[in-house]
């Protein structure tokens, strides 16, 4: 496996990345929506105590179908065009900087790894935290729909142009911070963990460059991305839900935190843990193995 400097142009690997997530957004949306919902659950004090992932599907697709569980699809797929590119490009060549100049062998230590993953996450959220903003707002409106209330939004543009005229532009960065330290977590996780699982894999020949290594690795990253991230996801998620029926649940994240921890327990901080899992796991196995294939076949080598 070479992690040397690869000579493909910048707008490529842009284009082949962005291609890549959209397959795998598409394709696992439905349990980020099922995620959403659950993190969600509970943040009113008159909700039901408990529920599940399961319980929450079934009730989606009870009472709105099968295109219930794509609310909010399209601005998760602009949302990665922005995000997937600028956070695996980056960490790709700023990993590639440091090479074995003999070998193209990255000389890199699994802690800086996870360092420029963190840092690449945290950038590359900055730049689409509004399409995220948009994306959850509409997945939180899809339950008016199965309420029997009228929703918010209408689509995207609908959604997008009310948060402007309602809380201005800086509030399409609402919940910006939770979602930049979420976005680190993740990040950290998955392209540091993904990187080096990859090539511990093929070093000790458990199995080649192939759709084996690729999904040993994306399953251990993805575990180890949501064992991370999952108490700033739930910060993140309610946050950017705070003031959006004209009240404001809670002042800061960290007020958030406290508040959560405080009235549902520690454990709360994990809601969604699985069905989190269950969407890093099967999203990272159809991107890494989608953007592996459009590598090779153009010409590109392994990332």
């Amino acid at each position: 496996m070479t992690h040397g400097a690869d000579p493909a142009p910048t707008h490529k690997k842009i284009l082949l990345t962005s291609l890549a997530a959209m397959v795998a957004e598409a394709g696992t949306f439905p349990i980020d929506l099922t995620k959403t919902r659950l993190q969600l659950h509970g943040q009113s004090l008159s909700a039901p105590s408990s529920t599940n992932a399961f319980r929450i599907a079934s009730d989606i697709l009870r009472r709105q179908g099968i295109p219930g569980l794509y609310q909010g699809l399209f601005p998760a797929i602009i949302r990665h065009s922005f995000y997937t590119p600028i956070r695996i490009v980056s960490y790709e060549n700023m990993r590639n900087l440091m090479v074995d100049d003999e070998n193209g062998i990255s000389t890199m230590s699994l802690p800086i790894k996870a360092l420029i993953g963190g840092a690449s996450g945290a950038f590359a959220q900055i730049v689409a935290s509004p399409a995220d903003l948009v994306k959850v707002r509409m997945q939180a409106d899809g339950r008016m729909a199965s309420q029997g209330l009228k929703p918010i939004y209408s689509g995207f543009i609908d959604a997008l142009s009310k948060i402007v005229a309602s809380e201005g532009y800086s509030g399409l960065w609402k919940g910006v911070i939770p979602n930049i330290q979420r976005a680190f977590l993740v990040n950290m996780g998955e392209l540091a963990c993904y990187d080096h699982a990859k090539r511990l894999v093929i070093r000790n020949g458990i199995a080649d460059d192939n759709i084996y290594a690729h999904t040993m690795a994306s399953t251990m990253s993805g575990l180890c991305a949501t064992s991370l991230s999952c108490p700033a996801d739930v910060v993140k998620t309610r946050m950017m839900m705070n003031e959006a029926d004209g009240k404001s649940v809670y002042r800061s994240s960290y007020h958030c935190l406290v508040k959560t921890i405080r009235i549902e327990g520690l454990k709360a901080l994990w809601k969604g843990f699985f069905p989190t899992w269950a969407r890093l796991g099967p999203w990272q196995f159809l991107f890494w193995v989608s953007y592996e294939k459009f590598r090779r076949a153009a010409g590109m080598s392994s990332f």
